[in-house]
C-alpha cells in the first residue's frame, strides 16, 4: 500500500510555510485565500481550485476522508500540532484541516451577454462579510458576475469565504480600476444599467428587464453609491421603504433587485 501524504512529517512554528499561512491569515498575500474545516474543503473539492499547501492536524481531525482527497490535491502537505493549529487558524473548530487555496482569475475580455444576463456592480464596499454575501447573492440568482469599483474589502479576506459559503471560488468577480472603464465595458456590451439610489423616485418594480443584459449598481451601506456613477447617464431605481427604515443591508437590497430581475427574464 502506497503511504499517505498525511503522514507528512510535522513541522515547527518557523517554518516557511507556516509563515505564509499566518500572512494568508491576515489577508496580506494576494490571490491567496484561506480554507479552514471539513466542509469548507469539501465545497473546495467541487472546484478545480488550486491547493498550493495544506496543513493537518491529526489530533484535531475526526473524518480522514476529506483529509486525504485534499491531500491528493494539493501541492504541498504538511502535519502540525493542536498549538500551531490554534495559532494558524481563525476559527475555534477547524477540524485538523487547513489550507492556502488560489483564487481564480477573471478578465472582462472573457464575458459575453445576452437577454438573460444579470449583472451585479457593487461601489465601494467595505467589509468582507458583505463582500461575501453578495458573491453568494449572484449565485442564487444565476446572475453572470460581480463586479466591484472603488472597492476595499478584498476576496482574498478569510471572512469572504465563510460569508460566500464558498462561492468565492466558482462566482465569477471582475474588479475595475475606476468607474468609467467599468461603465464603458457594460456600455459595449450593450447592458441596460440601473443605480440602486433610495432617493429614486422610480420603483425596481417598473422596468420590464427584458430584451436587454440588465445590470444593478449598489453603493456601500455607509456612504452609497459614489456620484461618478451617478455622472455616468444610467437611470435610478429605488426599493420602497415602507417603515421607519431608510434603506436595507446592500446585500439584502440587491437579492429583492437581482431576483426581480431574473423572474422577468425567466417567466416566473
Amino acid at each position: 500500500m502506497a503511504p499517505s501524504r498525511l503522514d507528512a512529517l510535522p513541522i515547527g512554528a518557523q517554518h516557511p510555510r507556516l509563515r505564509e499561512l499566518l500572512a494568508v491569515r491576515k489577508d496580506s498575500l494576494p490571490g491567496r485565500i484561506l480554507v479552514e474545516g471539513n466542509w469548507e474543503h469539501s465545497q473546495l473539492l467541487t472546484t478545480p481550485t488550486t491547493v498550493d499547501t495544506f496543513f493537518y492536524c491529526p489530533e484535531a481531525a475526526e473524518d480522514t476522508g476529506t483529509a486525504e482527497r485534499v491531500a491528493a490535491r494539493a501541492a504541498e502537505v504538511y502535519r502540525i500540532s493542536p498549538k500551531l493549529l490554534a495559532r494558524a487558524t481563525r476559527r475555534s473548530r477547524s477540524d485538523g484541516l487547513v489550507s492556502i487555496a488560489r483564487l481564480p482569475v477573471w478578465h472582462p475580455r472573457d464575458f459575453r451577454f445576452d437577454e438573460s444576463s444579470l449583472i451585479l456592480v457593487a461601489d465601494g464596499v467595505e467589509y468582507a462579510g458583505n463582500l461575501g454575501t453578495l458573491i453568494r447573492t449572484v449565485d442564487a440568482a444565476r446572475a453572470d458576475c460581480l463586479v466591484l469599483t472603488s472597492r476595499r474589502a478584498r476576496r482574498s479576506h478569510p471572512a469572504v469565504y465563510a460569508a460566500s459559503r464558498g462561492l468565492v471560488l466558482s462566482t465569477p468577480v471582475l474588479e475595475f480600476d475606476d468607474i468609467p472603464a467599468a461603465a464603458g465595458w457594460l456600455r459595449r456590451h450593450g447592458v441596460e444599467v440601473h443605480l440602486a439610489d433610495p432617493s429614486a423616485t422610480g420603483s425596481y418594480r417598473g422596468p420590464a428587464y427584458r430584451g436587454r443584459p440588465t445590470a444593478f449598481v449598489v453603493g456601500s451601506e455607509g456612504g452609497g453609491l459614489s456620484g461618478v456613477w451617478h455622472r455616468q447617464g444610467f437611470g435610478a431605481v429605488s426599493i420602497p421603504m415602507l417603515g421607519q427604515a431608510d434603506s436595507l443591508n446592500v446585500a439584502l437590497s440587491a437579492g429583492i433587485l437581482l431576483f426581480e430581475a431574473r423572474a422577468r427574464k425567466s417567466d416566473w
